[in-house]
């Protein structure tokens, strides 16, 4: 009862009966997305083993607590032979990859380094599983950005991968080498592309919706980097970790859904200084104008997502409008300067 309680009281959603005592093993467990995903498997139930690169002390799973619920393997997701070890001595059943680089300018910046997370990341992590005889369904993170920029919106999983430039790029081929080990050796893998995530324990502060709600907090103006025209995705965090853990159920119950990809998605696109415009107003703040820096390089001007398919295959579908999601998140960012988070 206490247990469903506590899923109750975080909106979020899992089948207790399907991840009680399962064995599971996640990849980026620090970072805003993983932290989520953790959490409400821990909420269900199963025993998650998480790998942590670098200490964070201030992500989610530690502020929070979550990191004292989980068992923890430290090192580099691009180390094949201590993911083995990990699956192996764990017993792991199910994976989520969920580990990568995510920022575009960094992405810009350090190519290298991207590459070497996000693909030889993702290859190892696979090959990983290929060589493990109870590894029963993986889910990895794709993105939208996986499909480049393409003549017709919004994108749909018929389309073809096409990334341009280097966290694009790094997408498509995670996407690609994905579906090569279904394809080939027929490993129980299921992709995933979303737009941009929000919500509650992101302390990457160069995103828009962070970045915004912190320069409100300091009573300054917010920072537009781009021309503020550019059209994404947004959905909340909590609604994407329920997607990702339904995923996995699904899979595990249904083998055609192996070699899949599914898009998510509000399906509400909305321009940068739209967003912005709805965080001030929330915040009571709309007498601060954003500073329009137009400096962005390297992005695609629109893109947005299609989530048809996962609402009729997986039964899909957000709980939070984006009102109701950038209110939470920014209950949150208050909360957490309040408790002596670095403002």
């Amino acid at each position: 009862m206490a247990r469903r309680r506590a899923l109750e009281d975080l909106e979020l959603t899992a089948d207790a009966l399907h991840w009680r005592d399962r064995n599971v093993f996640v990849t980026g467990c620090t970072g805003l997305l993983g932290s989520w995903v953790t959490q409400t498997l821990a909420e269900a139930g199963a025993n998650v083993v998480g790998l942590v690169r670098d200490h964070v002390p201030r992500s989610r799973l530690v502020r929070e607590r979550v990191i004292d619920r989980i068992t923890t393997v430290s090192g580099a997701v691009e180390d094949v032979l201590l993911v083995e070890r990990a699956l192996g001595e764990y017993e792991i059943d199910t994976v989520f990859h969920l580990a990568a680089q995510t920022i575009v300018g960094i992405a810009n910046r350090n190519p290298l380094s991207t590459f070497d997370a996000n693909v030889r990341g993702t290859w190892s992590v696979l090959e990983a599983c290929r060589r493990s005889a109870l590894v029963k369904s993986v889910v990895v993170a794709s993105s939208d950005k996986a499909y480049g920029a393409q003549p017709t919106l919004p994108y749909d999983e018929t389309m073809p991968l096409s990334g341009a430039h280097p966290y694009d790029v790094s997408k498509s081929c995670t996407d690609l080498i994905a579906a090569s080990y279904f394809h080939t050796y027929r490993l129980p893998v299921a992709i995933t592309r979303f737009g941009n995530f929000y919500g509650g324990g992101d302390l990457n502060f160069n995103r828009l919706i962070p970045q915004t709600i912190r320069h409100v907090l300091r009573d300054e103006a917010p920072v537009i980097r781009s021309d503020g025209t550019f059209v994404r995705d947004y959905i909340y965090i909590e609604d994407a970790a329920a997607a990702y853990v339904l995923l996995a159920e699904r899979l595990r119950e249904d083998g055609s859904l192996a070699g899949e990809a599914f898009n998510f998605s509000c399906e509400q696109p909305v321009t940068v200084v739209d967003l912005v415009d709805r965080i001030l107003r929330l915040m009571g703040r709309a007498d601060l104008r954003p500073r329009v820096m137009n400096e962005a390089s390297n992005e695609i001007h629109a893109q947005y997502l299609a989530a048809g398919k996962a609402r009729a295959r997986l039964g899909w579908k957000p709980k939070h409008t984006l009102d109701e999601g950038l209110e939470r998140t920014i209950a949150w960012y208050r909360a957490f300067f309040a408790q002596g988070g670095r403002q």
